[in-house]
């Protein structure tokens, strides 16, 4: 694998239970704008958790360009894009309170940066450095 990341798919309805309903609805609406513009079957692109091995990290963060909330979008576009390989394995996640997201404001950011990545990779305002394919 040179890519794995984790998910707490499997814990989404426990999860999704101990929200607030406005989150929830960001939360599912931000899910379907990733699969629909970026990045299609990853199930929780936005865990905290990711592992690179060293030429996925090498060839990733060399062409990164998104460096905000959807950050991890970015990079997952970018394997899906140049075929590196990605896994997600479960992991446990326990909510904390205190969350550092700002519901409505951060939500249009990363609509925003969704848009941007999907727009700018295609009309080449971005470009992606392709000499370095994993083997």
């Amino acid at each position: 694998m040179a890519v794995i990341c984790g998910s707490r798919a499997h814990l989404q309805e426990e999860a999704t239970a101990k929200r607030n309903p406005l989150r929830n609805l960001l939360m599912h609406g931000f899910h379907f704008a990733v699969w629909l513009l970026c990045v299609r079957g990853v199930k929780d692109t936005q865990c905290g958790f990711k592992l690179f091995s060293r030429r996925a990290a090498r060839l990733l963060f060399r062409n990164q360009h998104v460096e905000r909330w959807a950050f991890d979008v970015d990079l997952l576009y970018l394997a899906q894009h140049l075929s590196v390989e990605i896994c997600e394995v479960p992991v446990s996640w326990q909510e904390i309170e205190g969350s550092k997201i700002v519901p409505i404001f951060s939500w249009l950011q990363m609509a925003k940066d969704l848009l941007l990545i999907r727009l700018r990779y295609a009309l080449g305002a971005w470009k992606i450095e392709q000499s370095h394919h994993l083997e």
